[in-house]
């Protein structure tokens, strides 16, 4: 069998359409992995990056850390987790936060440091406070940058969120992992179609939010006036 023979028998098979291991079912479990670690990844990051960008403070502290967080083993991650604190949703959240925080730390930093000085010198001239220009002038400016990294940290999630499968949960790593167990090579491959797939999709739609959180004289396909 080649590569049209197995995606054609993994899509096609019963136990595809309906039950627990129907593609709707292992899609919205691997959607809710990576919305839940994107969610706390997020609720850690974007805030530190926002402050440090507009100090200006721990640039280079930034830089070691999304480097050193990048450099770490998702699997190896999972099994620290796994013996530390046992089988369950934390050993697979924890590494996904761990990835998903350099990225969107990474982008709130630069996207707030990118801003104008001449525009953050004019909001203060005009009497607004620190907090002020940090979310009415810097914020708006950073939003393509921090879309950026978002963009980047939900595609990363979402690649490494099959890990789920190892430690027994669910998600698109299931057909993968099951699969290589079972030497069941259309499920194999028809999960990894999947994965890529949502990355995909993912690309295309975060490219359309960064296009229109462009100040639109510099979207493409449009000149300023």
């Amino acid at each position: 069998m080649n590569w049209i023979d197995w995606l054609h028998t993994f899509f096609t098979a019963p136990a595809r359409q309906t039950g627990p291991d129907a593609i709707a079912h292992r899609l919205a479990e691997h959607l809710a992995f990576t919305g839940e670690a994107l969610l706390y990844a997020g609720l850690l990051a974007v805030p530190a990056g926002l402050l440090l960008g507009y100090t200006g403070r721990g640039a280079a502290v930034v830089t070691v850390l999304t480097g050193t967080a990048r450099a770490l083993p998702t699997l190896g991650l999972v099994t620290l987790v796994v013996l530390l604190a046992g089988v369950g949703e934390s050993a697979v959240l924890v590494p996904l936060v761990v990835l998903a925080i350099p990225p969107l730390l990474a982008g709130a930093v630069e996207g707030v440091r990118g801003t104008d000085p001449d525009l953050r010198d004019a909001a203060r001239g005009i009497g607004l406070t620190h907090p002020q220009v940090l979310f009415q002038v810097c914020l708006p400016a950073a939003l393509p940058t921090l879309l950026a990294g978002l963009r980047s940290a939900t595609i990363q999630v979402i690649a490494t969120a099959t890990v789920a499968a190892y430690v027994g949960l669910g998600g698109l790593g299931r057909y993968v992992i099951d699969g290589l167990a079972l030497r069941d090579f259309p499920s194999v491959a028809g999960g990894a179609v999947l994965v890529v797939l949502l990355a995909l999709l993912t690309q295309l739609l975060f490219a359309g939010l960064i296009r229109y959180a462009l100040p639109p004289g510099v979207r493409p396909g449009r000149t300023a006036h």
